[in-house]
């Protein structure tokens, strides 16, 4: 079992520490030749905050900056909205060009059949990239409010050179005060390009893995961020993929023996809209596998499928915090990713109820 502080020494449940951008979404159209866009918020770390409040309702919040302009606003407004505590935004004063700060833009299509999801970020020189240690009070987060998880990514770390010392700062004020710690390493090749590429990645993410307890990514991410490889994987087979893991899991907890749980998603692409969809924990020497698997005849049929991974993280970690239960975590895990890249947007939709259904093997028959 995780040792997690119980419920009534924290004031949140889990507090995130992220990038929050304003997605457009031409919706059933293309970026470059739509005349109109959805908009929502949404960013790898915030939507694991949010999923814990919204399906799961708990208590949480935000750790970000935004540049103080109607866009920064609307953002958050959106985070109000979804009920995450904005108490720890960090505001910056707009100088009315966005030379010096600006706020982070999501491009996002979502993709059909043969064609895949597409995503232009439009990110450079936002708020929270210029976060700095000693922007954000930690003591007042995990020592006078307390928080019994807290939640961050390597999305985040690669946004610049202060993003990782501010991680660390964090990770370390978690520790100081029993909070447990969950990273989720999620590998952007085009983030760490021009930011020292591959060397820089897993410098920046084996140092900040020395802090983490449960530990998410898929294969990839694993060797990228943190340079475990297994060799002869076919990322397109989710069963061979599993075995995989489990080898490069094995390798990874023997040099950060701190890793307390390690978790992946699986996932087999048929097309953009029909993915085999699974997921696999490592945890306490035993490996867990979700009560219900979408593969073969049960192939997961996708809306949108970003946010998928970090609805997955929220299930995962509901299952910690409320019954401290691997098998839980996974199952719900699972569930929730899979209900999440239902509908459109980065952030879900489900009800703790839909996760509890489908994690235990419910059907789409209709509800009256």
């Amino acid at each position: 079992m995780l040792s997690i502080k119980p419920a009534s020494d924290c004031y949140y449940a889990c507090v995130s520490l992220g990038e929050v951008m304003l997605r457009l979404d031409p919706g059933e159209g293309r970026v470059h030749t739509t005349r109109k866009f959805d908009v929502w918020e949404g960013g790898g770390e915030y939507n694991v905050t949010r999923g814990l409040r919204r399906c799961f309702g708990l208590k949480t919040a935000v750790v970000t900056a935004f540049a103080d302009n109607p866009v920064g606003r609307l953002v958050e407004d959106f985070i109000l909205n979804g009920g995450v505590d904005t108490d720890f935004i960090v505001w910056r004063e707009y100088d009315g060009v966005g030379r010096k700060v600006r706020n982070g833009l999501n491009f996002t299509e979502r993709g059909f059949g043969i064609r895949g999801a597409v995503g232009t970020p439009d990110r450079g020189h936002t708020a929270i990239a210029q976060l700095a240690p000693g922007d954000v009070d930690w003591e007042k987060i995990f020592g006078e409010r307390g928080s019994r998880w807290f939640h961050t990514g390597g999305i985040y770390a690669a946004l610049s050179d202060t993003a990782p010392l501010v991680i660390l700062e964090a990770v370390k004020a978690a520790k100081k005060h029993g909070t447990m710690v969950s990273y989720d390493l999620n590998y952007r090749p085009s983030l760490w390009k021009d930011y020292g590429g591959l060397a820089k990645c897993r410098e920046v993410n084996r140092e900040i893995a020395k802090y983490v307890d449960v530990m998410i990514g898929n294969e990839e991410d694993f060797t990228a961020c943190l340079g475990f490889e297994v060799e002869g994987v076919d990322h397109n087979l989710s069963n061979v993929e599993a075995e995989s893991f489990k080898k490069m899991i094995e390798k990874a907890v023997a040099e950060f023996p701190n890793f307390k749980a390690c978790a992946t998603t699986l996932r087999g692409a048929k097309t953009a809209t029909l993915n085999e969809w699974s997921a696999l924990l490592w945890h306490d020497g035993a490996f867990y596998e979700p009560a219900r698997k979408f593969q073969g005849p049960d192939i997961l049929e996708i809306f949108d499928r970003v946010g998928g991974g970090d609805s997955f993280a929220s299930g995962l970690i509901y299952g910690f915090l409320a019954k401290n239960d691997p098998q839980m975590a996974i199952s719900y895990g699972c569930a929730h990713g899979a209900l999440a890249m239902t509908t459109p947007g980065d952030t879900s939709m489900a009800t703790l109820k839909e996760v509890k259904k489908i994690a235990e093997g419910g059907g789409a028959r209709v509800e009256r």
